[in-house]
């Protein structure tokens, strides 16, 4: 079964086209807003794996809509944006965005976008499993920024030094922290260091 989406974007032109693509390519729409407070709602409602976004939205803007989504769905959010702007990638990653795409977009962008968007949501579900299961230390949301931060360095290094792709990159992370019962943090900074290799 096609994973499913929900959509939210004001201009129905880029709605329709969204739908359309993501419908051949075989992703299941499940439901689709022009408004960023009734994309919050849909994606309660729906429990789709994605969310795709648009940045300005009439009720509330994409990246309040992703801070509500990703505080209270296991979703990955994509959002859309026609500014490429630094403050604003910055603040759409801290309220919990996977990825975002510039509009306007080529059909061959999406796809794309929409994998890197699901493949970083899995780490971050991984990273806050393994934090939930380390019940002896107290996962504070500082702790996982760092070990967030931790492991994409690690991948850098491993995609830069050892020419892997990025989920062969995490997977090696996370597959040796649990052959040693080590947290990926403490895998993530041998690997930065040097002291661990593939």
């Amino acid at each position: 079964m096609g994973k499913r989406v929900v959509i939210a974007e004001d201009e129905a032109i880029i709605r329709l086209d969204l739908k359309e693509i993501l419908e051949d390519e075989g992703y299941e729409v499940v439901g689709e807003t022009g408004r960023g407070d009734e994309a919050v709602e849909l994606v309660a409602q729906e429990l789709p794996d994605l969310a795709i976004l648009d940045i300005k939205m009439p009720g509330i803007d994409g990246i309040e809509a992703a801070r509500r989504i990703s505080g209270d769905c296991k979703v990955a959010v994509l959002i859309l944006t026609a500014f490429s702007q630094r403050n604003l990638i910055e603040e759409a990653r801290d309220a919990g965005v996977a990825a975002y795409l510039v509009k306007p977009f080529q059909r061959s962008e999406l796809i794309p976008a929409i994998e890197v968007a699901m493949a970083r949501y899995a780490e971050y579900r991984a990273i806050e499993e393994e934090s939930s299961r380390l019940s002896q230390e107290v996962a504070t949301l500082e702790d996982k920024l760092e070990t967030r931060q931790l492991v994409d360095r690690a991948k850098g290094v491993l995609m830069d030094r050892h020419g892997m792709g990025e989920a062969e990159a995490f997977s090696f992370i996370q597959r040796t922290a649990m052959d040693r019962r080590a947290r990926m943090k403490e895998v993530s900074k041998e690997i930065v260091e040097g002291t661990l290799v593939p």
